[in-house]
């Protein structure tokens, strides 16, 4: 997925995807971060008195302004100031400490909260994306994005920059608290640490950026790698090629985490370099403030805050420094993830079950061509077909002759490219499509079960609260399969494993068809149903076809001719246009 490369704009672009009241949440934790600002002042600030009492408590007791206030305490003598100063102090230190924590819970809550919504969203977004769109995609790239990726968002951006901007915050008010103390030492010991910090940050800028594109490509690779071993686990077992999948895994995965490895190494190494180097630069600027003050009693006080600041300071200097690391390291990620999120939502998001749309007469392609794009070879040419309500219609044709996109238009998931599908006198088109495709039930040739109760893959998208039992009986007897989905100990609660596992070819065909008598529809789409069973179990099915209402429209597609006897006419295509059309006897008789 191409996009923008520039990190701050991504920023501003993911901002256009967080709800309003995320934002609002965003508001109220700066303001936290402000209370929590307050509390780190306030702890700095006690230690100068404290320490000031420690050195020397009679210079401190008789200070002309604080007699007021030792005489409300009941402070009479010097040596009395220490215990008050010391429960102070550690009072300051232990709200402070409380703050940051409530900071942390509300941080990383809110960073989970917008991650969930931005999942969410692109998952939304991508199921209701045309049929086009998912059929040049590689699913892969989509799981990717929607786990991997969002998480990498979570991890690597919205918690780290939450975390930074508690940072800065909590940065600027010690900051301007150390410079009201000594402003030459603070301005000092900021920029040397500044310079530390900026040095890094331009020799590592760029192995964050070939990580981040290494880390995005190989996620996506590891999610293939396993879609493609697990999803075609007979074939692996049968021709014994596990080790080759291993390999690709392997490959993927730890190139994945090598590059992982070395984008936290970056973030975190700085901490030890500027900590060592910030030893160096403290004891220097104690020895200058001794040095100024002539006297280490007098300076003591004054030390202490400012060691104490640093100690404060330099987790905060570390964490915006590693949260911009975290997120250059996770920027294409982070792009992938926009892309995503920046998918159009069509007008219509939600069906009305109220049909809009009435199928009266029939439905009919007129002059009907269709190709995915300018550059691409016609699939279907000049296709004039009318299928009438209630009647049954085959589709035969040689693999490449355009059976499935004809099936695809009369569905609905395809728009013609030249011509209209029309039906009754109403144009088929984006906006009128879901009212169409509420008409119609598809039975493709691979059932897609999941792994859940008979019933609740009959009524397959329904929540089991919803479900009505009595009408999935009333479709597997249909369907003809309720006898034996009864003679089972669990009965319709009986578990199908996952994709149907514990069930043969012809169950799972049947509760397909089941599937589809269960949405009570207008008309039902058989695309190769039966290709995939052996004589006897595809009699069945076809006779539980064949048992289905006379009012129903049956549109059927089969490489087997014997499939479509039942058919009151059989379309031929051949190079994406209509050959003939016959009716089964008239073909069966040509061929004899």
């Amino acid at each position: 997925m191409v996009g923008d490369s520039n990190l701050f704009r991504l920023l501003s672009r993911l901002r256009n995807h967080i709800s309003s009241r995320r934002q609002r949440q965003f508001g109220l934790l700066i303001f936290l971060m402000l209370i929590a600002s307050v509390a780190e002042v306030v702890s700095i600030g006690a230690i100068v008195p404290f320490l000031a009492v420690l050195s020397s408590p009679r210079v401190f007791y008789e200070h002309a302004y604080l007699k007021p206030f030792y005489g409300w305490l009941g402070l009479s003598s010097p040596s009395e100031l220490l215990l008050p100063f010391a429960i102070f102090f550690c009072l300051a230190a232990l709200l402070c400490g409380l703050i940051r924590l409530a900071l942390l819970w509300a941080t990383t809550k809110l960073s989970f909260a917008m991650g969930a919504d931005l999942s969410m969203d692109i998952y939304r977004k991508t199921l209701y994306q045309p049929y086009p769109t998912h059929i040049s995609r590689n699913s892969s790239e989509i799981v990717a994005g929607i786990s991997a990726k969002v998480g990498s968002v979570i991890y690597d951006i919205l918690t780290p920059f939450l975390t930074a901007c508690s940072s800065v915050i909590i940065l600027v008010f010690i900051t301007i608290a150390l410079i009201i103390l000594n402003p030459l030492i603070a301005v000092s010991a900021i920029l040397g640490f500044s310079i530390i910090y900026s040095l890094i940050i331009a020799l590592t800028k760029k192995y964050l950026m070939i990580n981040s594109a290494r880390v995005s490509f190989e996620v996506s690779q590891v999610i293939k790698a396993l879609q493609e071993g697990l999803g075609g686990i007979r074939d692996v077992l049968i021709d014994g090629t596990q080790n080759f999948y291993c390999q690709i895994y392997q490959r993927a995965d730890l190139a994945l985490r090598k590059a992982q490895g070395s984008n936290q190494f970056i973030s975190g190494s700085p901490r030890y370099i500027v900590e060592a180097l910030g030893t160096f630069l403290i004891a220097g600027l104690a020895y200058m403030l001794v040095v100024r003050e002539g006297d280490g009693s007098v300076a003591l006080p004054m030390l202490g805050a400012l060691a104490f600041g640093a100690q404060r300071l330099l987790p905060m200097v570390q964490q915006i420094y590693s949260a911009m690391s975290n997120a250059r390291g996770a920027q294409h990620n982070l792009r992938d993830a926009i892309a995503l999120l920046d998918q159009p939502m069509p007008k219509v998001q939600n069906r009305d079950h109220k049909r809009g749309l009435q199928f009266n007469v029939g439905a009919r392609f007129n002059g009907v061509s269709f190709r995915y794009g300018d550059q691409t070879p016609w699939i279907l040419t000049d296709i004039n077909l009318e299928v009438k309500k209630g009647s049954r219609i085959g589709c035969i044709g040689k693999t490449g002759s355009g059976k499935s996109t004809l099936l695809d238009i009369f569905m609905a998931l395809l728009i013609p490219t030249k011509g209209d599908f029309i039906v009754d006198d109403i144009v088929i088109n984006k906006e009128n499509s879901h009212l169409w495709q509420s008409l119609i039930a598809h039975v493709p040739q691979a059932i897609y079960l999941a792994d859940a109760s008979i019933a609740e893959n009959i009524a397959f998208g329904i929540p089991r609260e919803q479900i009505d039992f009595q009408r999935v009986r009333i479709a597997a007897k249909q369907a003809q399969i309720s006898q034996v989905i009864e003679s089972w100990a669990d009965g319709y609660e009986t578990k199908v494993g996952e994709r149907g596992v514990r069930l043969s070819g012809g169950q799972r065909q049947r509760i397909g068809i089941a599937r589809a008598l269960y949405k009570q529809v207008e008309i039902i789409i058989f695309d190769e149903a039966t290709s995939a069973l052996d004589a006897e179990t595809e009699e069945s099915v076809m006779r539980a076809i064949g048992g289905l209402s006379k009012d129903l429209t049956i549109f059927m597609v089969a490489h087997r001719f014997s499939t479509l006897r039942s058919c009151d006419s059989i379309i031929e295509l051949e190079g994406g246009s209509i050959k003939s059309i016959k009716t089964y006897e008239q073909i069966f008789h040509q061929g004899n």
